[in-house]
Formats: structure tokens, sequence, C-alpha cells
């Protein structure tokens, strides 16, 4: 069953998809969090992998983590990337799944993927790129072998919702690889939602 989603919960997320959707169009300006080849970097995405890259998804990257270098994605899986963003982990994905495999790249920013399909076509490779909501998929039961979830959780308050749907589509014996982040205490609630306190 699908929770109607709060009053607040849809302020927060206009308030995460405006921002990203800004993060995806004017990358090089400053962002509510970090984005681009030095947070790659630093998250441990090498210098040599990413300058095989299509700039248009390194620059606008935003994930949490080096994902998709860490999992262990085999050759002919089918694979989700879920909050996909410009691209980055889907064709990482993409290169190591080959040709008898397929990655699907969900996102709910236009611009991101927008981003994601230029690098696509750009890096020679085959994603399927849609617009979709995490909370409610756009892929058929048990259809992929694992999903990628590079920072999405930290962002959406329907977490329940999203690990369902991950139960759903992904195969019986499937796995789901995420990264997030997780703070170490407790902050205090604000009264009043703020871009920066989400993000921060």
């Amino acid at each position: 069953m699908v929770q109607v989603p709060s009053a607040r919960s849809l302020e927060l997320r206009s308030a995460v998809q405006t921002a990203y959707s800004l993060a995806a169009e004017r990358p090089a300006e400053k962002h509510a969090f970090p984005v681009g080849r030095i947070l790659a970097e630093r998250l441990g995405y090498s210098a040599d992998l990413l300058d095989t890259l299509p700039l248009a998804s390194v620059e606008a990257f935003a994930g949490v983590s080096n994902l998709a270098v860490a999992a262990a994605i085999p050759a002919g899986a089918i694979v989700l990337d879920l909050g996909c963003g410009a691209g980055l982990d889907s064709l990482i994905a993409a290169r190591l799944v080959g040709a008898t495999g397929h990655v699907f790249g969900i996102d709910f920013s236009g611009s991101m993927l927008a981003r994601a399909r230029q690098a696509a076509t750009a890096y020679g490779t085959r994603v399927t790129f849609c617009r979709g909501d995490a909370e409610q998929l756009p892929l058929a039961e048990a259809s992929v072998d694992m999903a990628l979830v590079n920072g999405i959780f930290n962002l959406n308050p329907a977490r329940g919702q999203i690990f369902r749907e991950l139960a759903r589509v992904v195969r019986p014996g499937g796995c789901v690889f995420a990264a997030e982040l997780v703070l170490r205490e407790a902050v205090a609630k604000p009264t009043e939602f703020t871009e920066a306190e989400w993000f921060a």
C-alpha cells in the first residue's frame, strides 16, 4: 500500500528536486552539497577512471560513495541505478555488465537525466534512463539482479516505501548495494524547514 505523502514531505521533495536540478544545470556554482570531480575523487573514484568518463556525468556527480567501483557487478547482470543523477555510476556499471547485461538509471530530476543521456551517448554505451520516483519504480517485479543506491535515503522521508520497492524489483537472490550519510549523534529538529538544514 502506497502512503499519501504529507505536505511537509512534498515540500522537502520539491526542495530536493530543485536543488539537484540546479546542480545539473549549473554544476560549477556553489550548492548546498558537494558536486563534481573533486567530490568523486575524494570518495574513491580514481582519476584514471574519471578521465575515461564524459564530463557531463563527472562534473554533476553528487553521490556519497564510490558505489559502482565498490560493488561486485558481474558481466551480464541487469542493474538498477536508483537516483542515478548525471549517470556516473550507471556508465561504470554499463561497462562492467557488458553487451549481455543492461543498466536502468532512474531519477526524479529531468535536468540530471538530460546530462545522463548526453553522457551515455558520448560514452557510446546503452543505458536506459527514465524519470521515476523511488517510491514507485517503473520496473516489473523481480526484473533486476542488483540495485545501486548512492545517497537517496537521507533525502526522501518515504524510506519504508523505497525499501519495499527495492524488494519488489530485485529478483530473489539478487542484492542491493547502498551508501548513505549517517549522523553520529542526534540533531535538534528544526521548527521550520530550510534547504541548508536538510542538506547539512
